[in-house]
């Protein structure tokens, strides 16, 4: 075990059980989510980026957004703008309204809409505006407040460096770093290699992200990167035991089994109690549809019952149709024995 794998990973004075991290994905990654994954033993987990403008006009929808429930920390809120004094702004209401351990700013989603509004990743092509930035949130709040950025704009302006350097500069508890380029969107490959000289020309905690889809990846880009954590984000959807198992492996190199169908759909289940809770039944069951096909992957034969959960309205429609799906699986595993 290198002296790497033997010191705690802590972000300002938090200080995580393990290394493996959640990624913020939006609209996905709300409590009911995040917890879910935590159980499953995230060392830290992300919430889905928030508007400081919505928060700054204390938009209701923006607002149950900050809903977190207390097993959940250590946890991370992300916020996103363009302008300084809004983000301050919703930094101070952060810092103050919610039990977020750490507040993150986001300068790597590459949608149009977000670049359009001067933020997320809009932000990689000017390391004097993240110094301004980020030093303006850190004078501004008493809890830690880390970066989550992307290597770059395009193949020609990847500042990853001189952008990670200007966030330690101006008081970033951490730097979480996703391998693409905001042109690359989620295509291609990352580029571990820039996650690896960021990594050698900064002192505060950095975290690797990108193409980390199995426990053996996780171990591998924590190697070639000499990150202090990994993030995980699309490899979890649907699949909270990624977590477990990549803590199992960065610990002892051992893999764990893969769940049965009945453990997938009974914490689908678990995952949709808590989604219920959060946003009631009508909303819950919308938005459970997709992460329910998630949950079914690699299951033989979920084509029909992921059309036929894409139509469920209910709860007692999704219920009976999950439930089938592990009734058919018991008869299988009893025709093979």
């Amino acid at each position: 075990m290198s002296n790497n794998d033997q010191k705690p990973f802590q972000i300002g004075d938090i200080i995580m059980d393990n290394r493996v991290v959640l990624a913020p994905m939006a609209g996905i990654c709300n409590s009911a989510f995040r917890l879910t994954v935590k159980e499953f033993g995230a060392g830290l987990v992300y919430a889905e980026m928030i508007s400081d403008k919505a928060l700054n006009i204390r938009n209701k929808k923006t607002l149950d957004m900050l809903y977190i429930d207390e097993r959940e920390n250590p946890m991370t809120l992300q916020i996103f703008g363009g302008d300084k004094e809004n983000l301050v702004e919703a930094a101070k209401f952060v810092d103050k309204n919610t039990t977020a351990d750490i507040i993150d700013i986001n300068m790597g989603c590459p949608v149009n809409k977000i670049i359009k509004c001067e933020a997320g990743a809009k932000w990689l092509l000017d390391p004097n505006k993240i110094y301004e930035m980020v030093s303006a949130v850190v004078d501004a709040v008493d809890k830690p407040v880390s970066v989550k950025m992307r290597i770059g704009w395009d193949d020609e302006r990847v500042f990853a460096v001189e952008n990670a350097q200007a966030a330690e500069r101006a008081g970033a508890a951490a730097i979480a770093m996703h391998g693409r380029t905001r042109v690359q969107m989620y295509e291609g490959k990352a580029n571990w290699d820039v996650l690896a000289e960021v990594k050698k020309n900064i002192n505060i905690p950095f975290i690797a992200n990108g193409d980390v889809e199995t426990p053996a990846d996780a171990k591998r880009i924590l190697e070639h990167t000499k990150a202090d954590a990994v993030m995980i984000g699309r490899a979890a959807l649907g699949n909270p035991w990624m977590m477990y198992q990549t803590v199992k492996y960065l610990e002892s190199g051992e893999l764990m089994p893969e769940p049965s169908v009945r453990e997938k759909m009974d914490v689908c289940l678990l995952h949709f109690e808590r989604l219920k809770a959060l946003k009631g039944e009508k909303v819950a069951v919308r938005e459970m549809r997709k992460h329910a096909s998630w949950y079914l992957k690699g299951i033989r034969g979920n084509g029909k019952i992921r059309n036929a959960i894409n139509l469920a309205e209910t709860e007692q429609e999704l219920r009976a149709l999950l439930n089938n799906v592990v009734e058919e699986r018991d008869e299988d595993e009893l025709v093979l024995a």
